[in-house]
């Protein structure tokens, strides 16, 4: 009768010490609590003893979490007001303090980054803010990493995901767009009309010191009309030939009879 105690005891020992053992994951850590005192050190990955009610463990996750930030009501330096959000990408490196420090990071991080995005975008121009988005996360990378550094938390980057602008900015835009888009046309078009101009007096130099190349033209400006079906044919007689028939013909004219008296 006296070994039935004794195997209960047992029982309950080996139940304790099988409810005792934890295993953490590769990328678990666990922040022991000791009769309320955090250990130095948080333990895992792989199996732990927590004894309870003696320890407590709180589990963190050393993967990087993606967080989205809701859009934002933002207005910009030249007071166009725009709707922002941005997504966050952050990671726990020292989870004690995640744990001990703050409540809860993710919370606290998502409140902190919608402050910093209205107050850093409030700051420049749409132009400056639809250019230079890189430079701007950036920047609001490094405000937030600044305040999540206490907390063991880093955060790895920041991303300005959408920026919804007014109907009348978007119009706006598409007439500025359309406007430089002709005014590039006009330009390209003008320079043409410059380089085909200056081709034609180089053309014109070039005819006025050969003469025969003039000629030449006309041949083969009688060739190419001579492709084409076309029953009449407008030749331009050289100018040369006109001053030479006027030279000759009244050379070949008779001399007038003398007067009889």
């Amino acid at each position: 009768m006296s070994s039935i105690p004794v195997l209960i005891v047992v029982l309950v020992v080996l139940l304790y010490l099988f409810n005792s053992i934890k295993i953490l994951r590769e990328y678990e850590r666990g922040v022991i609590f000791r009769l309320g005192r955090a250990l130095p050190q948080p333990k895992g990955p792989g199996i732990i003893l927590v004894f309870r009610p003696f320890d407590q463990m709180v589990r963190v996750s050393l993967r990087q979490e993606v967080m989205e930030v809701p859009p934002q009501d933002v207005i910009t330096r030249d007071n166009v007001t725009i709707k922002v959000n941005a997504v966050i990408t952050l990671r726990v490196l020292d989870p004690a303090k995640a744990v001990i420090e703050v409540s809860n990071y993710v919370y606290q991080t998502s409140q902190f980054a919608q402050t910093t995005l209205r107050s850093v975008l409030g700051e420049v121009e749409l132009d400056g803010l639809l250019s230079h988005r890189d430079a701007l996360n950036q920047r609001i990378q490094s405000i937030i990493d600044q305040r999540t550094e206490p907390w063991g938390v880093k955060v790895v980057s920041v991303e300005v995901k959408q920026v919804d602008l007014p109907e009348q900015m978007l119009r706006a835009m598409a007439r500025q767009a359309e406007a430089e888009r002709e005014k590039r046309s006009k330009i390209i078009n003008a320079e043409g009309e410059f380089a085909a101009a200056e081709r034609l007096v180089e053309a014109s130099n070039l005819l006025a010191q050969q003469p025969i190349t003039l000629q030449l033209k006309y041949l083969q400006t009688l060739i190419d009309i001579g492709v084409e079906k076309n029953t009449t044919i407008v030749f331009p007689l050289p100018l040369e030939l006109l001053s030479l028939l006027g030279k000759i013909v009244p050379a070949a004219q008779p001399a007038p009879p003398p007067e009889q008296k």
